[in-house]
């Protein structure tokens, strides 16, 4: 696994001396930045837009490079609100993928899609980073041992049980209980179960996400006097995020679970909640960025961005990844490319 020691002092002047490209076009969330020839950055690179906007407020947004256009240009699509920026101004190449905090220091943090901790309690150790897209483990790498998972809730143990180091998903409409049933699987388990759990809030209401914080508060699962004996990290791209955030957080929920896995050697649960937002933001990129629609209007990359997600959730002979996930079938019509495509994984 790729561990990338950073520091967290001076960032800034340390971008600067890195390659410089300036904004050509805006379209919503999806910038247009032209380089000098020769310079251009890599698929996947992440760029930084940092300067002033025309009352004096500070910009600072990140972007992830999509597309070469070509005449020296590339297409990214920002991870925050692109408010205030204009043409001309200065983009500065990371000349790396987004990284994000990965070890103990995430546990009992909350952390937005570029792994910047949001609840307020302070700075988060940035020593250990690493970056949100890499490969899936080899096929000599798996292990496919079976044990029964024990969720403590009966009637799932009796009639459904899961598997250890399994994917499991909760299909259903709107308002029928999947994130209901997910918080006391959370509850449950990080009570019982020894390890660390991961919790990727992708695209769902931001009430619920607090609703779950104080629940974990409450029960001991986020310990607030003492933060380091905390079991579970929570990564938040919610419903009023842009869609380039809501893409990339269930990746960025899974690089920390990975860590777990693949250095600490754990038994590691990531919970989704909600994978069908995860296809969603992919759709709304995919149209900003001019790709022709295929069925039912989602982006012809379906199930290439799916594989990509869902191949790096397995089990290695380090550790396992247990994963549960929420999965919003539109229209109660299970023959939708989105939750079709999601059910070739599970």
């Amino acid at each position: 696994m790729r561990i990338n020691p950073t520091t967290s002092g001076p960032e800034v002047s340390a971008l600067e001396k890195k390659n410089l490209g300036r904004i050509a076009q805006i379209i919503g969330p999806v910038l247009d930045v032209a380089f000098p020839p020769g310079k251009m950055p890599y698929i996947f690179n992440a760029l930084v837009v940092k300067g002033q906007d025309t009352v004096g407020q500070q910009i600072n947004v990140t972007c992830e490079v999509q597309q070469l256009l070509g005449n020296n240009r590339v297409r990214a699509v920002a991870m925050s609100a692109t408010d205030g920026l204009m043409r001309g101004m200065e983009v500065i190449d990371t000349e790396a993928p987004l990284s994000v905090p990965v070890g103990g220091a995430t546990l009992g943090r909350i952390f937005n899609v570029l792994g910047e901790p949001i609840d307020n309690l302070g700075p988060v150790d940035t020593r250990t980073t690493s970056p949100i897209h890499r490969s899936a483990p080899a096929f000599i790498q798996l292990d496919t041992k079976l044990s029964i998972f024990e969720t403590g809730i009966k009637v799932v143990d009796l009639l459904a049980p899961y598997r250890r180091g399994g994917k499991i998903g909760l299909f259903g409409g709107a308002g029928v209980g999947k994130t209901v049933l997910i918080m006391e699987l959370i509850n449950n388990i990080a009570k019982a179960h020894g390890g660390v759990s991961v919790f990727g809030g992708v695209g769902e209401r931001t009430r619920e996400g607090n609703d779950l914080y104080m629940e974990m508060k409450e029960s001991g699962v986020i310990n607030e006097q003492n933060i380091a004996e905390s079991k579970v990290a929570l990564i938040y791209g919610q419903m009023n995020e842009p869609p380039g955030a809501r893409m990339r957080v269930g990746l960025t929920a899974l690089t920390m679970a990975e860590y777990f896995r693949d250095v600490n050697e754990q038994d590691v649960l990531l919970f989704i909640d909600n994978i069908f937002r995860f296809v969603q933001a992919g759709s709304e990129v995919s149209a900003l960025l001019g790709r022709m629609p295929s069925a039912v209007g989602y982006q012809p990359t379906l199930s290439t961005e799916m594989g990509s997600l869902q191949e790096r959730i397995t089990s290695t002979k380090e550790g396992s990844i247990t994963s549960i996930q929420a999965v919003y079938v539109p229209a109660d019509d299970l023959t939708d490319p989105a939750p079709a495509t999601t059910f070739a994984h599970l």
